[in-house]
């Protein structure tokens, strides 16, 4: 199964357990007409022991809680995904038009790589069969052509073996990104199932007197997690830009024939890397957008652990990306 199924079985899961937080309504009506009852009873005992009119304005807020709470599922959720669902569609066309651009940049990198090592006759042999058969029919069976075969025998080996592990840890690294994405994906649909289910209890403590912040957290909390993934979009998005100028610049460098091209493919690591740490900061950064209170101790354990992955990646990767510079990567 692809990365991509994998995410929309994350929002097929979301639209399965949506409908639960109905059957929470029944125990939050009961809730919130306990909280409205003592809460227009205060209001209006107040009023009178201070001889004062009654102000009927602020004793409706108990019954739209309770209208919220009645049709939780359309009113509060159908609404808050509705307005901020466009702004998930924008950010992840955007990423699918720059990941397009990536994918066909890459192609025509790899074939404009291919044909400058056939024209360099260093090389050709290492990159085509073809040419490899060719150098050898040239050769006699004299001792020198002897030890010139073991010897392109050897460096084809050498070239075959630098592109397996070179391709290995390129393929490691990409799977570690797509878990990261993965990761952040998966927990933020975890928080608003809890978030969506559990909502018509918040809405309705809300209407007990003294407890009025618990919506506000509650909708800055659901629309900080829900932003998590256009967040998440855009930073897809930045690299798979920066990483389609760096890919541009090898294009540019390539189509020039004197050009003898680098194998190595340290910058792109590097990228790749940066992506892995990037995404455990999505929440902190969607905290910038909307301040939501609660997810204080998550976002610490996160940069935490942001900062001691940065570390052993960061430590593993120098050492490896020094042996391949110095031994293997020409």
């Amino acid at each position: 199964m692809e990365y991509s199924n994998l995410h929309e079985v994350l929002r097929s899961l979301y639209d399965e357990m949506m409908p639960l937080s109905a059957d929470m309504a029944a125990v939050a009506k009961g809730l919130a007409g306990l909280g409205a009852l003592f809460y227009v009873a205060l209001k209006v005992w107040q009023a009178l022991s201070s001889a004062e009119p009654i102000d009927v304005f602020p004793l409706l807020r108990p019954f739209a809680l309770g209208i919220c709470i009645t049709f939780f599922p359309t009113i509060v959720l159908g609404t808050l995904n509705g307005v901020l669902s466009p702004v998930v569609q924008g950010t992840h066309s955007m990423l699918e038009s720059q990941v397009l651009d990536l994918n066909a940049l890459q192609q025509q990198k790899d074939q404009l790589e291919r044909e400058a090592m056939l024209r360099n006759p260093e090389t050709a042999y290492l990159a085509s069969d073809e040419e490899f058969d060719k150098k050898l029919d040239e050769l006699g069976w004299t001792p020198s052509d002897l030890v010139t075969m073991s010897s392109m025998y050897a460096e084809r080996q050498i070239y075959s073996l630098k592109k397996m592990f070179r391709d290995g840890f390129r393929e490691f690294l990409e799977v570690l990104f797509q878990a990261a994405a993965l990761v952040i994906d998966t927990i933020r649909t975890f928080f608003l199932i809890v978030l969506s289910i559990l909502g018509p209890l918040a809405f309705a403590i809300s209407v007990w007197d003294g407890f009025q912040s618990t919506l506000t957290q509650w909708l800055t909390r659901y629309i900080s997690v829900y932003l998590w993934l256009p967040v998440s979009d855009l930073f897809s998005a930045m690299l798979s830009k920066i990483q389609s100028l760096i890919l541009q610049k090898d294009i540019n460098s390539l189509s020039d024939p004197n050009f003898i091209p680098d194998s190595s493919s340290t910058v792109y690591i590097i990228f790749m890397i940066i992506g892995i740490i990037g995404y455990f900061t999505i929440p902190t950064v969607t905290g910038w957008i909307i301040q939501a209170g609660g997810a204080g101790n998550f976002v610490r354990n996160i940069n935490q652990t942001t900062t001691k992955t940065g570390n052993i990646v960061g430590a593993g990767t120098g050492s490896v990306a020094g042996n391949i510079g110095g031994r293997l990567m020409k």
